[in-house]
C-alpha cells in the first residue's frame, strides 16, 4: 500500500475531528509552520494529502518540505520558527534522523518546536534516553500513522508547542521584572518584594528606614503552617526578624496593630502608626509603619492607592510562589522534581566542588505495591521513603523525586556511598497497617564524570541505574565513561544486526539431543547464528540476542526462527531420523507482542508440523518477569499440543510454587551444573534437579555434556535427554541431515 493510500485508509472515514479542522476563514491568523523531513517522496505526498488545507488549533498549516537530513540542516540554518517537525529516522544513514534531532536541540538550541519521529521499519526502536534527552513528542511507524492518527498527533504537538511558547513568554517577562526566575520559587522572592515595599513607603512618606514590618498569613512556601503570621520584611533594627513568626516580635503594639488590620481586613490609621492591609490571590498580609505623627488626609489617600497596587502585586507574588513551587516540586512528596534536580546538578557543576555525586534510587517492584495494596498505600510508601531520605540526608544533600518510583540525590560522595544509602533503606517501611521491605537499584555518577550539564549528569546516572537494574549480582553501579562508549557500540551492533537480518544473512543451526535411555537422537535445538565473512561470526548469540530483545527486533527474528524450525522438521522427517521434536527459544518481547500463540499456530499449519514436534524453551527469568502474560500464552500453546521446557533451570530465582504454576513438560539442566560432574563435585545440583523433575512428572534435558563420565552419571540418575559436544556440536541443517544418516550409537 502506498503512503497516500495508507493515509486515506478506511479508518479515516470516522469523523473524530472537531470544527477547528474546517476550511480557514478570513479571520485565520498566521499559519503554523510545519517541517516535513523524509527521503521518500510518497511520504511527502501523503502528508500533503492528509494535512493541506486543514485548520488546527485555530490556524492553517504551512507545510515546508526537506528530502534529506542535509537539506533540512541547510533550511534550518535559514529558518527556525517551526512549530512541529515530522522527521524520518532513517535517511542518508541509519541514524541520520537521530543525529539531526541532536543538531536541532543542542546546536540550534530549538527547545520549543515539537518533534514527531516516523520510521518505515517497525522493528526499529531508538534508545529510550533519546526520547527524554532530546524531548521527542511522539514516535510512530509509518504503517500505523493513518490520516486520523497523524492529525491527532499534530493537534497534541501543536498544543504542547503553544504551552511551551506561553511558558517561554511568561518566563521572559518575569526575567525582566525579577532578575532571576529561580528566586521566585521560594522565600527570598517574597522577601525581596517586601524589601521593595518598605523602601518605596519610606520614600513616599519621607520616613527613616527603621521600625517598618511587613507580615503575611502563612509560613513561607513549603512550611506546614498556613494560619500563623510571619514577618517577611523588616527594616533597620527589626531586620534580623525576617522569616520569623510574628510572635517573636517583642513590641506588643506592633503585633497588635498587624493582627487588628488582618482581623478587620482594613487599613488602620493611628496617631503615630499606620498599618496597611494587603489581600490578593487568597493571601493576606499587613505592613506596619511607625510614622511618629498622624498622616494627613492626602497622605492617607496616597498610601491607600499605593496599598491597592501593593495588594495586586502581593497577590501576583503569592500566586507565582505557588505556581513555581508546583512547577519545580513534586506534588505528592513536596520534594523538588526532575526539572529542579537538573538545575541543582547544573549549579553543582558550575561551582566545581570536588567530591560531589549524583545518586538515583529506583524502588524495586513498586508497581506490585500499587497493584496489590492500592494506590493510596503506594503513595503513602513514597511519602515514607521521602521522609526517611530527608531525615538521613537533608541539609547535606539535595533530594528530589524525579520519577514515579525514582528518587535523586546530589551531595558529597562520602554521604552518598552505596553502603550508607543501603543502610538508610534496609529497614522495612511502616505504611499504615503494612510493614513493607523495599528493594532498590542504585545508579551513581560522580560529577567529575558527569559531562558539562545537569542533563548529561542525569543521563549518565541513568545509564548506571539501568545497568544496576539489569544486573543479577550488582544492584549498585557507578558510571564510568566506558558505559557511554558501550551504549554507542550497542547501537552500532543493533543497526548492523537489523541490516543483516533484512539481507538474509542470519542463520539457524541445530544441535542434536539424544535419549540417554536408547543412545539415539530424539530431538534437536534450533540455535540462532550471525555468520560473518569466511568461517567466523560477527557476534556470538550471548551478545546479539539480548540486543535484539532490547531493540524489539527479536519479535521478527523469533518468528523467522520458528519458520526455519518448521522447514527443518520437514527435512529431518523425510530421512527417518528418529527426531521427535525441535526446540526453539522464545523471549519476553515475543510474549509481550500478544500474538505468539497465533503466530505459532499459523507456522505449524503452513509447515504441516504437528504441535508435539515443537518444544518452546523459556528461561526462569522470562517466566517470572510477567507471569500472568507468560502463563496465559503457554496454556494456550499447551492446549494446542506444543511442548514447553524451562531453559537453564536452577540459575534463576523461581520458587517451587511458581514452578508448579507453569504449564511445562521438562526442565533443562544448565551446563554449569553439568560441568560440576567433571570437576569431581558429584553433581549434587544435577541430582536435585533430576529428583525434583521425577517427583513432579517432568522430563529432564542436560545441556553442555562433554565427557563420557558426565553422560554415564546423567544416565544413572535417570536424566531423560542430553546434548553437548560429546555427542555433536551445533551445525547447519545440511550437516545435521548428514550426521543423522551416518549416526553411530554412542554410550
Amino acid at each position: 500500500m502506498s503512503s497516500d493510500q495508507h493515509l486515506a485508509s478506511a479508518d479515516d472515514t470516522l469523523h473524530l475531528l472537531d470544527d477547528s479542522h474546517a476550511a480557514p476563514t478570513a479571520l485565520a491568523t498566521v499559519a503554523w509552520p510545519v517541517l516535513i523531513i523524509d527521503d521518500d517522496e510518497e511520504v511527502h505526498a501523503a502528508t500533503r494529502f492528509a494535512l493541506e488545507g486543514l485548520t488546527l488549533q485555530g490556524r492553517q498549516l504551512e507545510l515546508v518540505h526537506a528530502h534529506s537530513a542535509a537539506e533540512a540542516r541547510t533550511l534550518l540554518a535559514q529558518r527556525q520558527d517551526f512549530a512541529v517537525i515530522l522527521l524520518d529516522v532513517v535517511m542518508e544513514t541509519g541514524d541520520a534522523g537521530l543525529t539531526l534531532v541532536q543538531h536541532i536541540r543542542n546546536t540550534l538550541d530549538l527547545q520549543e518546536c515539537r518533534i514527531i519521529l516516523r520510521t518505515g521499519q517497525p522493528g526499529y526502536a531508538p534508545e529510550l534516553d533519546v526520547f527524554t534527552d532530546y524531548d521527542i513528542n511522539d514516535y510512530r511507524t509509518k504503517s500505523e500513522l493513518t490520516r486520523t492518527r497523524l492529525i491527532t498527533a499534530m493537534i497534541a504537538a501543536l498544543r504542547s508547542y503553544q504551552q511551551l511558547r506561553a511558558i517561554a513568554e511568561n518566563r521572559r517577562g518575569l526575567e525582566l521584572i525579577v532578575h532571576a526566575v529561580a528566586d521566585l520559587m521560594d522565600q527570598p522572592a517574597l522577601t525581596r518584594f517586601a524589601e521593595g515595599v518598605l523602601t518605596q513607603i519610606t520614600a513616599l512618606l519621607n520616613l527613616p528606614v527603621d521600625g517598618i514590618v511587613c507580615a503575611q498569613r502563612g509560613a513561607p512556601s513549603g512550611e506546614p503552617d498556613h494560619e500563623g503570621l510571619y514577618i517577611v520584611g523588616a527594616a533597620g533594627r527589626l531586620a534580623p526578624l525576617i522569616a520569623a513568626p510574628l510572635t517573636e516580635l517583642h513590641d506588643g503594639a506592633v503585633r497588635l496593630a498587624i493582627e487588628q488590620a488582618i482581623v478587620s481586613r482594613s487599613h488602620q490609621f493611628g496617631p503615630q502608626t499606620t498599618t496597611l492591609y494587603l489581600s490578593g490571590a487568597g493571601q493576606e498580609g499587613a505592613v506596619f509603619i511607625h510614622t511618629g505623627v498622624p498622616l494627613t488626609t492626602s497622605d492617607q489617600q496616597l498610601i491607600a492607592v499605593f496599598a491597592a497596587n501593593l495588594s495586586a502585586c502581593f497577590g501576583n507574588i503569592k500566586q507565582l510562589e505557588r505556581l513555581n513551587f508546583a512547577a519545580y516540586h513534586d506534588g505528592l512528596t513536596h520534594l523538588s522534581n526532575r526539572t529542579h534536580f537538573v538545575h541543582t546538578l547544573d549549579v553543582a557543576l558550575e561551582r566545581r566542588v570536588h567530591g560531589q555525586r549524583a545518586a538515583l534510587i529506583d524502588l524495586e517492584h513498586f508497581s506490585d505495591v500499587n497493584d496489590g495494596l492500592g494506590q493510596e498505600v503506594g503513595n503513602a510508601l513514597l511519602l515514607t521513603v521521602a521522609r526517611r531520605l530527608e531525615a538521613a540526608f537533608g541539609g547535606r544533600c539535595h533530594i528530589s523525586r524525579i520519577g514515579a518510583d525514582v528518587f535523586g540525590l546530589v551531595g558529597p560522595q562520602t554521604e552518598l556511598a552505596p553502603e550508607r544509602i543501603y543502610g538508610v533503606m534496609e529497614d522495612p517501611f511502616e505504611v499504615g497497617e503494612h510493614t513493607l521491605p523495599v528493594g532498590m537499584a542504585l545508579g551513581l555518577c560522580d560529577l567529575e564524570d558527569a559531562g558539562g550539564s545537569g542533563y548529561s549528569a542525569l543521563r549518565r546516572a541513568t545509564i548506571a541505574l539501568n545497568r544496576a537494574k539489569q544486573s543479577v549480582t550488582d544492584s549498585s553501579v557507578r558510571f564510568t565513561p566506558e558505559m557511554e562508549d558501550n551504549t554507542r557500540w550497542r547501537l552500532d551492533v543493533i543497526r548492523a544486526l537489523r541490516n543483516d537480518f533484512r539481507a538474509g544473512k542470519l542463520a539457524v543451526w541445530y544441535q542434536p539431543q539424544l535419549s540417554l535411555a536408547t543412545g539415539r537422537p530424539c530431538g534437536m535445538e534450533a540455535l540462532l547464528r550471525w555468520p560473518g565473512e569466511g568461517s567466523g561470526f560477527v557476534q556470538p548469540p550471548s551478545v546479539f540476542v539480548p540486543l535484539a530483545e532490547y531493540s524489539g527486533l527479536i519479535v521478527e527474528i523469533g518468528e523467522w526462527v520458528l519458520q526455519q524450525a518448521g522447514e527443518a522438521w520437514r527435512a529431518v522427517s523425510a530421512v527417518e531420523s528418529g527426531i521427535t521434536h525441535i526446540a526453539v527459544n522464545v523471549s519476553i518481547p515475543q510474549f509481550r507482542n500478544g500474538k505468539l500463540a497465533e503466530t505459532i499456530a499459523g507456522i505449524l499449519g503452513a509447515q504441516r508440523m504437528p504441535p508435539y514436534a515443537l518444544e518452546l524453551e523459556i528461561t526462569e527469568s522470562v517466566a517470572m518477569d510477567e507471569p500472568r502474560r507468560v502463563i496465559t500464552a503457554l496454556k494456550t500453546l499447551r492446549e494446542m499440543g506444543v511442548r514447553v521446557a524451562i531453559d537453564d533451570f536452577g540459575t534463576g530465582y523461581s520458587s517451587l510454587g511458581q514452578l508448579q504454576a507453569l504449564p511445562i513438560d521438562s526442565l533443562k539442566i544448565d551446563r554449569s551444573f553439568v560441568a560440576d560432574i567433571a570437576n569431581g563435585r558429584g553433581g549434587s545440583f544435577v541430582e536435585t534437579i533430576v529428583a525434583l523433575a521425577q517427583k513432579t512428572g517432568l522430563e529432564t534435558i542436560a545441556e553442555g555434556v562433554e565427557t563420557a563420565e558426565q553422560a554415564g552419571f546423567l544416565r544413572a540418575l535417570g536424566c531423560t535427554e542430553a546434548q553437548g559436544f560429546y555427542y555433536a556440536k551445533p551445525m547447519p541443517l545440511d550437516e545435521v541431515l548428514n550426521w543423522l544418516q551416518t549416526f553411530p550409537p554412542r554410550g
